[in-house]
């Protein structure tokens, strides 16, 4: 695994911790040598994790689109940045570059992010390992839904492990580095 796509707040939250967590994630990237594929931005939990892998010697590639550049304002100390028409190019490159996902703390747009490259592992689109960084239970609500749509059969039981919960960023990066993919029809029931 040499690059991770993470999804996380363009803000940084009312809990210290998510902060904690984003800076102790860069911290993971970097000693497990993996480079950082995020949305570009120096706002927010985008910019404590970049600043978080820069300061620790690691690689970080930003992708922004035209439209957010300004907006977003693109951090300036990265390893590579990419500016892309549309989000849908945003997020296609993200993929594109990366080994796999993390979701950490966030809005809309990082459940939006998170729930295609889930939806797209149910389908067989790729088999790359996803994470949830659950950092104070932020995601408890989330995974409680999850096993509610198992439950209620719009998710089949054997997708219940497809993304992985962990607290701890060292933890989850191993856990995602001894995954075995999800084998799935091409277009199974989801």
């Amino acid at each position: 695994m040499k690059n991770i796509a993470v999804y996380c707040g363009s803000n940084k939250g009312s809990n210290p911790a998510y902060t904690t967590g984003a800076t102790a994630l860069g911290q993971s990237l970097v000693k497990h040598d993996i480079a950082l594929i995020f949305g570009g931005g120096k706002a927010g939990l985008m910019g404590v994790i970049a600043d978080s892998v820069i300061q620790n010697g690691g690689r970080t590639i930003g992708v922004i689109p035209h439209f957010l550049h300004e907006k977003e304002i693109a951090h300036p100390n990265l390893t590579e940045l990419y500016t892309v028409d549309t989000m849908h190019q945003r997020k296609d490159m993200m993929s594109s570059l990366c080994d796999g996902y993390i979701m950490m703390p966030g809005g809309a747009g990082t459940l939006e992010e998170f729930f295609e490259i889930f939806t797209w592992a149910q389908l067989g689109l790729h088999e790359k390992p996803i994470g949830i960084l659950n950092i104070d239970g932020f995601y408890n609500p989330l995974i409680e839904m999850l096993n509610k749509m198992i439950a209620q059969g719009f998710i089949g039981e054997h997708y219940r492990h497809l993304a992985i919960v962990e607290e701890n960023p060292d933890t989850l990066i191993d856990k995602m580095k001894n995954a075995q993919p999800v084998k799935v029809k091409r277009y199974d029931s989801v």
